[in-house]
C-alpha cells in the first residue's frame, strides 16, 4: 500500500538526551523560547540515531514516531501533505480531526504565523502571536500546553492538518529530545499520539510497535514519557478563554496567570458532535480491547458479577481507596506479582459470587470482606469447572499526577492478560493538577460510568 511501511520493517532506534549533545542559548533567560542551538556528539550512537530521525522527517512521506514528555508522538512536516496524510494513514484516523503542530521555539513559531493579531501595551513592537497567549507561554512552556493560533492567510501549512478550521494548536514540547528533534529538522511538526486511533495512548516506544509495527519506519525509543496523558488544550481567541482539552495544565493553574482568571472549562467528557477543534474532543478515545468500567465507590461482587460473561477474566486498576492486598489478604489465591516494578500487576483467582452476594471485594475501610475464595474448586477441579475467575490488578497510585502517568499504561498491560473487562477506580476530577485529564480520558474510554 502507498504510504505504508513494509511489514516488519519498523525499526527501534535508542535515543538518550542526555548524551546527544550540547544545547546552546543565545539568551540564558530566554532558554529554548528564544534562539538557540544544539552541537551534537560525535561520541556513540544516540545523536547518529537522532539524526536518521531527522532525515526521514525531512524527506519521507512517512511519519516518525518520538517521546515528548506528555506521549509519545508521531511526527511529520506540518508543511507537506503528503507527510501529513501519512500520519492519518498509519493512524487509522478520521480525517477532521485536527493535528497539533510542535515547535522548537518562539522564533520558529513566529516565522510559521505571517500576520500579527495583537500589538503589546507598549506599542513599541508587534508580535504574531496574540498577547493573550504571553503570559501562559512564559508561565508553562515548553511544556504540556497547547494553544489556538489563528491561521495565517496564506499558511505554510498543509490544509490536512487543520481541516476546516481557521485556527490551528501549537505547542512547544519540553522533551529535550523532542525540542533537538525538531530543531534539527527547521520544520513544524505535526504530531498526534503514536497510536492506532481510539486505542490508549503509548507512553513507551514498545506500546508505539505494538500498534504500529510495520505502518511506520521508524520509532525513536527515549524511554518512558513523564506526564503520561496529553497536553491541555485552550482557546484564548475568545471570551472568556476556554479549556477545549484538559492534560497537564490545570484550570486552577491557568488562573493564577494575568487574563485567564476567568477561563472556562470548553469541553464535555464524553462524545461530542460536529467538526471538533482540538484532538481528543469528539470520538471515542483511549480504549483498550478489554471493555472498560469507570466505578465511583467501592467495588463490590455484585457489580463484577453484573458485567461479567461465562468465563470471562476481570482487571482492577487501584487508585485511592480499593487496595490490590486486600484480595490476598481476604484468601484470594494470589498466584503471584508479575513484575518487580511498583504497579507491576498481580493475577488472583476469585470465586464468582451467587446472585444474592453484596459483599465488598475492595475497600481501605478496615472491612473487607468476599465470597468464599479459592484456589481449586471443592473436589480438586480448577479454573472455570469451579466456578473460578482469573482478577489481574495493578495499582495506578494515589495522587492524580501518579495516576496519569501509569494509566494508559496500565490499560495496555491488563489488555494483554486477556482479561475481558476493566474496573478502574474513579477519582475526584477536582483533586489534583492532572485530575480532571484523568477523568476525561477515562470517560471517553469506558462503556459505562457506575456508582457502587
Amino acid at each position: 500500500m502507498e504510504g505504508r511501511a513494509k511489514e516488519n520493517r519498523t525499526v527501534v532506534l535508542p535515543v538518550d538526551d542526555r548524551r546527544i549533545g550540547d544545547f546552546i542559548f543565545k539568551d540564558a533567560e530566554k532558554g529554548f523560547l528564544g534562539e538557540w542551538d544544539i552541537q551534537l556528539s560525535q561520541d556513540g550512537h544516540d545523536a547518529a540515531n537522532l539524526l536518521q530521525a531527522v532525515k526521514e522527517l525531512q524527506t519521507s512521506s512517512l511519519p516518525v514516531a518520538f517521546p515528548t514528555e506528555t506521549v509519545y508522538g508521531l511526527g511529520a512536516d506540518a508543511t507537506r501533505g503528503d507527510a501529513v496524510a501519512g500520519i492519518y494513514v498509519a493512524k487509522q484516523r478520521p480525517a477532521d480531526n485536527p493535528l497539533i503542530v510542535h515547535i522548537s521555539s518562539l522564533p520558529q513559531l513566529r516565522r510559521l504565523l505571517s500576520r500579527p493579531e495583537s500589538i503589546p501595551p507598549n506599542g513599541m513592537s508587534q508580535d504574531p502571536i496574540p498577547f493573550i497567549y504571553h503570559p501562559i507561554i512564559s508561565q508553562f512552556w515548553p511544556g504540556p500546553l497547547t494553544i489556538l493560533l489563528p491561521l495565517p492567510s496564506p499558511s505554510p501549512l498543509a490544509s490536512s492538518v487543520t481541516g476546516t478550521h481557521s485556527t490551528f494548536g501549537a505547542r512547544m514540547p519540553s522533551s529535550r529530545l523532542a525540542l533537538a528533534l525538531i530543531h534539527l529538522t527547521g520544520l513544524p511538526i505535526a504530531a498526534p499520539s503514536a497510536n492506532v486511533s481510539t486505542r490508549p495512548s503509548p507512553t513507551t516506544a514498545a506500546h508505539v510497535l505494538h500498534d504500529l509495527s510495520g505502518r511506520i519506519e521508524l520509532i525513536i525509543d527515549g524511554g518512558p514519557c513523564d506526564v503520561g496523558v496529553e497536553s491541555t488544550v485552550v482557546d484564548g481567541l475568545v471570551d472568556p478563554p476556554v479549556i477545549l482539552r484538559p492534560g497537564g495544565v490545570s484550570i486552577e493553574m491557568l488562573r493564577q496567570c494575568p487574563g485567564w482568571q476567568r477561563v472556562q472549562v470548553g469541553y464535555r467528557d464524553g462524545a461530542e458532535t460536529g467538526a471538533p477543534r482540538a484532538p481528543g474532543m469528539k470520538y471515542k478515545h483511549y480504549s483498550p480491547t478489554a471493555r472498560v468500567i469507570l466505578v465511583h465507590g467501592q467495588l463490590c461482587i455484585q457489580l463484577l458479577t453484573k458485567y461479567l460473561g461465562a468465563g470471562s477474566n476481570i482487571g482492577l486498576a487501584t487508585t485511592k481507596t480499593w487496595r490490590v492486598d486486600h484480595l490476598a489478604a481476604s484468601g484470594a489465591s494470589d498466584i503471584g506479582p508479575m513484575g518487580e516494578a511498583p504497579g507491576a500487576l498481580r493475577r488472583f483467582r476469585v470465586q464468582r459470587a451467587t446472585p444474592d452476594s453484596k459483599q465488598d471485594i475492595a475497600s481501605n475501610s478496615g472491612q473487607y470482606h468476599s465470597t468464599v475464595i479459592a484456589q481449586t474448586g471443592p473436589n480438586g477441579e480448577d479454573g472455570e469447572a469451579a466456578g473460578l475467575v482469573d482478577v489481574v490488578a495493578t495499582d495506578l497510585g494515589t495522587e492524580p499526577a501518579t495516576i496519569a502517568q501509569n494509566l494508559f499504561s496500565a490499560l495496555r498491560e491488563l489488555d494483554g492478560q486477556g482479561v475481558d473487562v476493566i474496573f478502574v477506580e474513579a477519582i475526584n476530577a477536582t483533586e489534583g493538577h492532572a485530575a480532571a485529564a484523568v477523568m476525561n480520558r477515562l470517560r471517553k474510554a469506558a462503556e459505562r460510568e457506575v456508582q457502587s
